[in-house]
């Protein structure tokens, strides 16, 4: 029996949630191949339906895909053993032909020569390339980079995640609870694949069984979170704030960057900031290292981090919190091409 990631894995491109332009640029690439570039990198952190999207769009243009994960393409040798033998093989029946590098930030850099192989086989291929990476801005991957089209794909929401969960739940004629929804939604950040695992493995051991945290919590919205954070006197509470905010974590941070000036002053200030640095610090580890069990770090220093900066103390009356526009239409529009250096 298939699990729910696998049967409710997209087959067409109207099943795909968002990433319309992407969509669109990636069919412009297959149907203009050769074009300038004869390979594609679809970035995104894990879980956002990249290899998924490719097989959609594979089966709408009728292509044949050959599919090859990073892995084992680790070097040169490899490359020539496993990859160059399909980029020369012909397709059966006269089908198109795509060829699937999955997880490419996986192969080795220059010192074993799997980098510069790869892009060996795209400047030689007869087939369209589409390689997908989690972070394709990594030092290693930099020569590639200038051989690829890249395309960033959209991180999927919290409310996205939501429906297809419901959506999943309603084919499955299973309920579980509204609250450990949201909170899975959450959670889940923008990891749609992990999200629908760990939902099913609540409607396979029931809700008592499985530890939740938003089950009797209210939705919020990011003026109370501040309020509750820069105001309320610091205690644990702080920790699970941010479970009942639809929001993700990076762009909660901006509007906390933009409004601790407005609630703190003096020392406060000063200690508030520096544990917005050590949020920053973690948020660059889990990038680099893919090691999301720092998110815990990252969600304390900002919640109980910044709220006992102020000490142990109560702040009355009313602050006018602003919404960052400047710096979260900035965010908005360059985070999907936003270069990381390493």
């Amino acid at each position: 029996m298939k699990n729910w990631t696998e049967k409710y894995r997209p087959k067409e491109i109207k099943q795909i949630v968002g990433q319309i332009e992407q969509i669109d640029k990636l069919k412009s690439f297959l149907l203009n191949f050769p074009s300038k570039k004869k390979a594609i990198i679809l970035n995104g952190p894990p879980g956002i339906g990249k290899t998924t999207l490719v097989h959609a769009i594979s089966n709408e243009t009728n292509s044949e895909i050959f599919e090859l994960n990073a892995s084992d393409l680790r070097n040169k040798s490899s490359m020539n053993l496993k990859l160059k033998p399909v980029l020369e093989q012909k397709p059966l029946f006269e089908k198109n032909k795509i060829i699937l590098v999955d997880e490419v930030d996986g192969i080795s850099g220059t010192d074993r020569g799997g980098v510069s192989e790869l892009i060996s086989l795209i400047e030689n291929s007869k087939y369209p390339i589409i390689c997908t990476s989690n972070d394709v801005w990594i030092q290693k991957l930099s020569p590639l980079r200038k051989k690829c089209e890249i395309i960033e794909l959209d991180e999927i929401s919290p409310s996205e995640i939501k429906g297809i969960l419901n959506l999943i739940l309603k084919e499955e004629k299973k309920k579980v609870n509204l609250g450990t929804i949201n909170n899975i939604s959450i959670k889940s950040n923008g990891d749609l694949r992990s999200a629908i695992n760990e939902l099913e493995t609540i409607s396979e051991l029931g809700e008592k069984e499985v530890i939740e945290i938003s089950e009797k919590t209210k939705k919020i919205d990011i003026f109370q979170a501040m309020k509750h954070i820069f105001q309320d006197k610091a205690d644990n509470s702080m920790i699970s704030t941010f479970d009942k905010l639809d929001m993700h974590l990076d762009e909660i941070i901006l509007w906390f960057e933009e409004n601790i000036p407005k609630a703190y002053s003096g020392i406060e200030l000063i200690k508030a900031y520096e544990r917005l640095s050590k949020v920053d610090l973690f948020k660059g580890r889990i990038y680099k290292q893919q090691y999301w069990r720092f998110l815990v770090y990252e969600n304390f220093f900002l919640s109980y981090g910044i709220s006992e900066a102020k000490g142990n103390n109560e702040k009355k009356g009313f602050y006018k919190y602003k919404k960052p526009d400047r710096i979260l239409k900035i965010w908005l529009n360059n985070q999907k091409h936003a270069k990381r250096k390493t």
